[in-house]
């Protein structure tokens, strides 16, 4: 077996993101009996249930709760967690975990490789159908063997490392979903409906250098967006992500600090491949060629983000294809040309599903009808709260388009690209092309990088030039925090870590 760092797995490897230490927001006293609080724009209704849950915004509540063997840090690099080492076998098909010494639940039990084992488990079943980790479908066996957890798989996966995040829970927990136990930095407290989310530091956590310098966290649901500027001045919240860069101008910088980086997720309007008329490839080329991106960024974001032609955002760095940008220029006469072609001189009309919480995927959308009117395409604009969206959007695919912005679980290009597979149960857009699955299956199952990157580029092409979706930006992200506060970093996946925020001196 090969030995290998777990800086060394990084797929981030061309662009990092780096971390940012801030000066600077509202907290009683440094150290114990210190609190915050913080602003999130949806509840967390989907599940509690680390393994099960699917909104964004909740995955990133519960990253200071839940670990897995390995985590992310701000920097896209695994580190060790529950696991203190591992090994890959040169084939790549076989990896080796050993178990830390003395990690603690929040209940106060000891974590075991029997738990370990119950969580990988859990997730790899199929039972229901498919495993509630698409890549554990390869698992051919897990084992215990002394103190170690082996994972043999029936195809090589370089990246399968990145699953490794999963979230270890005791197997003594019979309800995850209303009782959520982990070993994060924090540990649940209580959840008021619609209201708030309440953690407090666990004094257990077994990387005492790591351990979370708050004592209290509420995160609390904001139910107008648009007031949130008020929310802060005003003391109720000290720190929000991705508030809207209008909110931003109204605060006062002598008592907030705002910090900018990007979302690292793919915004587009995303649309019901098999739905009429969006099954006509022709259309939505058109909707692609009606569009400009620019345009779209500068009403939505004062011209700030990054433009993308594809579902792969800048940060992935060698995956990444700026040069799809350019598969759809703007062309109003050719977009006209292709609605006719497609049995739609006269154009048509369709719905936008869009979550209401959401200010700049509802500002997204209001450009693009405005865009398509120009094409004689009617775009009418259906705001509907979070839980619906999540119900019948996502989950059910009651829709003809939505605007969202999607983000990778995993630093892995195959986060980010498997959803588009056939067969897969995140397809909420029901893709379905031969040539995708293949080059995407070849991507998957190369161990060498050169040959992986060829094909997952191949699949990019492919998304593009077959229109699968009107492609927008990676949206830029400010965040506002409260300069009673320090230490917030920026992580390349969609999580907000308080552990790292302390009183400022």
């Amino acid at each position: 077996m090969k030995k290998t760092t777990l800086r060394g797995l990084l797929l981030l490897l061309m662009i990092p993101v780096l971390a940012v230490a801030l000066c600077g927001c509202s907290g009683d006293k440094k150290g114990k009996g210190s609190s915050i609080v913080v602003g999130i724009p949806q509840d967390l209704e989907d599940s509690l249930d680390p393994h099960k849950v699917e909104a964004a915004g909740t995955k990133e509540v519960l990253f200071n709760i839940f670990e897995g063997l390995i985590k992310p840090d701000s920097n896209g690099d695994f580190i060790p967690a529950v696991a203190q080492s591992y090994e890959v076998s040169d084939d790549a098909l076989t990896y080796t975990f050993t178990l830390r010494d003395g990690v603690k639940f929040h209940d106060g039990s000891t974590v075991t490789l029997q738990d370990v084992k119950y969580s990988i488990d859990r997730c790899a079943d199929t039972s229901g159908g498919s495993p509630l980790v698409a890549a554990y479908s390869n698992i051919k066996d897990t084992q215990i063997d002394g103190n170690n957890f082996i994972i043999h798989l029936n195809e090589p996966d370089t990246e399968f490392l990145a699953y490794m995040t999963t979230a270890i829970i005791p197997e003594s927990n019979k309800n995850p979903d209303t009782n959520p136990v982990g070993t994060g930095p924090y540990m649940f407290v209580s959840r008021s409906p619609q209201e708030n989310f309440i953690v407090k530091k666990f004094d257990d956590y077994y990387d005492k250098d790591h351990a979370a310098h708050i004592e209290n966290v509420t995160f609390k649901v904001i139910g107008n967006m648009d007031t949130v500027a008020m929310e802060l001045q005003s003391g109720a919240i000290d720190l929000l992500a991705r508030i809207p860069s209008t909110q931003a101008e109204l605060l006062d910088k002598n008592e907030f600090t705002i910090l900018e980086e990007t979302m690292n997720l793919v915004q587009a309007l995303y649309l019901n491949n098999a739905e009429a008329p969006f099954d006509n490839v022709k259309v939505r080329q058109a909707l692609c060629y009606a569009i400009d991106p620019a345009e779209i960024m500068l009403f939505v974001s004062d011209g700030k983000g990054t433009e993308i032609g594809s579902s792969m955002f800048p940060a992935f760095g060698k995956y990444y294809m700026e040069e799809l940008n350019d598969t759809y220029n703007q062309d109003l006469d050719k977009a006209k040309q292709l609605l006719s072609e497609a049995g739609y001189p006269d154009g048509f009309s369709f719905d936008i599903t869009v979550a209401s919480n959401y200010t700049q995927h509802v500002d997204t959308a209001q450009v693009l009808s405005d865009e398509f009117a120009k094409i004689g395409v009617t775009a009418n604009i259906k705001l509907v709260e979070w839980d619906s969206w999540l119900s019948d959007v996502y989950n059910d695919r009651k829709f003809q388009s939505t605007v969202v912005g999607v983000d990778a679980s995993s630093l892995t290009a195959s986060a980010l690209l498997q959803r588009f597979t056939s067969d897969s149960s995140k397809n909420f857009i029901n893709y379905s092309n031969p040539a995708y699955d293949e080059a995407f299956a070849k991507a998957k199952t190369a161990t060498d990088e050169d040959e992986k990157t060829k094909y997952y580029k191949e699949c990019e092409r492919i998304l593009s030039e077959d229109a699968a979706n009107v492609y927008i930006q990676d949206l830029p992200e400010f965040v506002a925090i409260s300069n009673k506060f320090t230490g917030y970093e920026f992580y390349p996946l969609y999580v907000q870590d308080i552990a790292k925020i302390r009183p400022a001196d």
